[in-house]
């Protein structure tokens, strides 16, 4: 049970959540989410659901269900879980298991014709980027300049850049997105 907070605290940070927006989030106070992240308190099943919520994992992974995952490095693709998602019809899965040291998070996200990646490619903390174009033609738009990008190229960046990925393709596209973790 006292691994729950340092889970939080790490996911917390994986996203750039500062502790007061994340109290704000759900309703708390940041002085109990800190007490919560350092073990000092242990949150209800309906504080637990509340913080997952906002975090956008699942109580499982905040309770340590999957880390017997860190001993399995394989990810089944038919066991691919949904990351997020957004309303344009874009939506990434997680293609590694659950590793509270794991330096990167590789996805693989699926773009509908004509969707972009608004709200599911977001960093605002100072780290990098790569992409590879698995399937399909993407317009990429980083700070004020434009790249097309055909199956087979890659692109790099640093990841408090201002990007969006846009699926300029007659169908579905498909690229890798690799985010190195503070």
């Amino acid at each position: 049970m006292h691994r729950i907070g340092e889970r939080i605290k790490k996911r917390r940070e994986s996203l750039n959540i500062q502790t007061n927006d994340l109290a704000s989030a759900i309703g708390m106070t940041p002085s109990l989410i800190s007490q919560i992240e350092k073990s000092k308190s242990f949150p209800s099943l309906i504080t637990l659901i509340k913080i997952a919520d906002a975090l956008t994992t699942t109580v499982g992974e905040l309770i340590g269900e999957n880390e017997a995952g860190v001993r399995n490095p394989v990810v089944r693709a038919n066991k691919r879980k949904i990351f997020k998602h957004n309303d344009k019809g874009t939506s990434s899965y997680l293609l590694s298991n659950y590793d509270l040291n794991k330096q990167m998070e590789p996805y693989i996200i699926h773009f509908k014709k004509n969707s972009d990646s608004t709200d599911i490619m977001t960093s605002s903390y100072p780290s990098q980027e790569f992409c590879f174009i698995i399937e399909g033609i993407f317009e990429v738009h980083v700070n004020k300049n434009k790249y097309l990008l055909n199956k087979g190229d890659s692109f790099y960046f640093n990841s408090n850049q201002l990007h969006t990925f846009i699926n300029i393709s007659d169908n579905d596209a498909q690229l890798l997105w690799v985010v190195k973790l503070n």
